[in-house]
């Protein structure tokens, strides 16, 4: 009887004897455990860079904006900071106006907030110190309006000139003078568009002053945590329905609602989602080449049946069981499957790696789904071995014998 060692060391004698064979029957496999464990690896990527990205914009945030002007003032803010699990809650109002710095104009996003935004929405300065609540005329700006905006690089202490527009059509122009800069920042606001890099904070009260309006355009809060962000945002939206007189049938048409709510758990969901989906459809590409491989196993293994006919029926003849055959040829796919799945592991793991650094992604590579896929090839190799050395098995010494 064959034991497991025998029939390791025929299977890699075997293998070693035919390398052209061998290496085409294992290429199959590379390809598609690599392609798996890639596709797996630059999904994992996405899933963390997303959550990342989402994080930097604010911690538990909640974001309430106004589909209309008037319809966020005062009080409604006053009904979400008393709103149980807000932590803080900062209104704002947003503008596209042309700011003038030494003769240099240029159209820039112009964003009124409160003292607390940059704690709301973990803002970072570099140089100088973010507005105060009894601020007036001074900014605070994003690090692409400091460095590559203007001709010149506008500074910490600069004065600019900003112009803006009322509802009413009326041009309006102020000086600000710079009192921060923000750090640089990959992230942006996704809901509402604003990003902190290319935008320029000031006082919400000066800029609704200016403009003459005494509403905002939204309202940026901060949840207690992350597990509780979407309890506390569909408490806020209860209630500003309530406040606003919005009956509960029609609380569920988003459309009837003059706001919207969105938290960071409701964001984040829908990037892990839209991720999981990308990476799903990837990995169901790459697991044809899987299949492909395990067909070209099979083919191969079928045609070292073929070669090896007499050999068979000589090892039958000397004593060698079904079982004996079947084992060997069984051990030889494994093995087949097993080296394919080695260099696969290393191939998809060097490729996601170079992937995510090429498009300056996070490099994760999920140790579970990398033997998962490790596993897959040895399954493949095992099943598609399993027709090939079942024939094996079942020959005749004496017609094997006879085989030329």
């Amino acid at each position: 009887m064959v034991n497991l060692r025998q029939s390791l060391e025929i299977a890699t004698g075997s293998i070693f004897n035919s390398k052209l064979r061998s290496t085409l029957t294992t290429l199959g496999i590379v390809i598609g455990v690599a392609a798996v464990i890639a596709n797996v690896a630059i999904g994992a990527s996405f899933n963390q860079y997303f959550d990342e990205e989402i994080g930097t914009i604010g911690s538990n945030f909640i974001y309430i904006g106004a589909n209309e002007p008037n319809v966020l003032f005062d009080n409604e803010l006053e009904v979400v900071q008393k709103t149980p699990g807000v932590v803080r809650a900062s209104p704002l109002n947003e503008q596209v106006a042309e700011v003038t710095y030494m003769s240099d104009s240029r159209r820039v996003s112009i964003i009124g907030v409160a003292g607390d935004y940059d704690e709301v929405a973990n803002i970072q300065l570099s140089e100088g110190n973010f507005l105060k609540d009894n601020d007036q005329y001074v900014a605070v700006i994003g690090n692409e309006i400091s460095e590559n905006t203007f001709d010149r690089r506008l500074a910490n202490k600069n004065s600019i000139d900003i112009t803006f527009r009322t509802r009413d059509g009326e041009v309006i122009t102020q000086t600000f003078q710079v009192k921060g800069i923000i750090e640089k920042s990959e992230a942006s606001f996704i809901s509402t568009g604003m990003d902190s890099d290319t935008s320029i904070f000031i006082p919400i009260s000066t800029m609704n002053e200016i403009i003459k309006v005494d509403d905002y355009s939204g309202i940026f809060a901060e949840g207690e945590s992350i597990d509780t962000v979407t309890e506390t945002s569909d408490e806020i939206d209860s209630r500003l329905g309530r406040y606003m007189g919005i009956s509960s049938r029609d609380m569920e048409k988003d459309d009837v609602k003059p706001y919207f709510i969105v938290d960071q758990q409701e964001l984040l969901e829908e990037a892990g989602s839209l991720s999981d989906a990308l990476t799903a459809l990837l990995t169901a590409v790459a697991l044809i080449s899987l299949v492909v491989g395990s067909i070209g196993i099979m083919n191969i293994m079928l045609v070292t049946v073929t070669e090896r006919t007499s050999e068979i029926g000589l090892m039958k003849a000397i004593g060698y069981s079904n079982y004996d055959v079947l084992t060997m040829f069984i051990v030889e796919s494994a093995v087949v499957g097993t080296l394919g799945g080695v260099l696969g592991v290393i191939l998809g793991c060097g490729g996601a790696y170079a992937a995510a650094t090429f498009m300056s992604l996070p490099v994760v590579l999920p140790a579970g789904k990398i033997f998962a896929g490790f596993v897959v090839s040895i399954v493949v190799g095992l099943i598609a071995g399993a027709y090939p050395a079942n024939k094996a098995a079942k020959m005749k010494p004496v017609d094997a014998l006879r085989h030329d």
